[in-house]
């Protein structure tokens, strides 16, 4: 069993994890070159949360089927599920559609020359900026509720 508590932990950090490092990559004032590059290293990120946070589901069922952790109605358990799922929701819902249009303007072929971002943009990667503090701290909240179960 031990084996399968390893790999949770293990697929729960790559599934969260580059959610932490967003907010290096989706800095405020970067110029749009800096952001170019950002957001190639936050699509190759991508990866990991998609293979990391299924298998974390996946293990996580399992290890409460497989032990005595009790009913599926605890608040630890329901919470970690409802964390999970609205950090889903944030990434993909918010972050990812700011991403994407901000990559439609980084990559554009008229703007590869541009030396600031325009409002606008300002605008798109303060909120891609935020919704990524709010998954992060729904992330913090998810761990605790993961070291501090019954």
């Amino acid at each position: 069993m031990q084996w399968l508590v390893l790999i949770h932990v293990l697929s729960a950090i790559m599934g969260i994890g580059p959610t932490f490092f967003g907010h290096v990559l989706v800095r405020i004032n970067q110029t749009p070159e800096q952001l170019r590059h950002s957001l190639k290293l936050a699509g190759r990120l991508d990866f990991f949360p998609k293979v990391g946070g299924s298998l974390a589901v996946i293990t996580g069922i399992l290890l409460i089927v497989l032990n005595d952790y009790g009913t599926f109605t605890q608040l630890w358990l329901v919470g970690s599920l409802v964390l999970y799922v609205l950090i889903q929701i944030v990434v993909i819902g918010f972050v990812a559609p700011s991403q994407k249009r901000l990559a439609q303007w980084v990559f554009d072929e008229a703007n590869l020359n541009k030396s600031e971002l325009p409002w606008e943009q300002r605008k798109i990667l303060a909120k891609a900026n935020s919704m990524l503090y709010v998954a992060s701290s729904m992330g913090l909240v998810l761990f605790v509720f993961m070291i501090l179960k019954p």
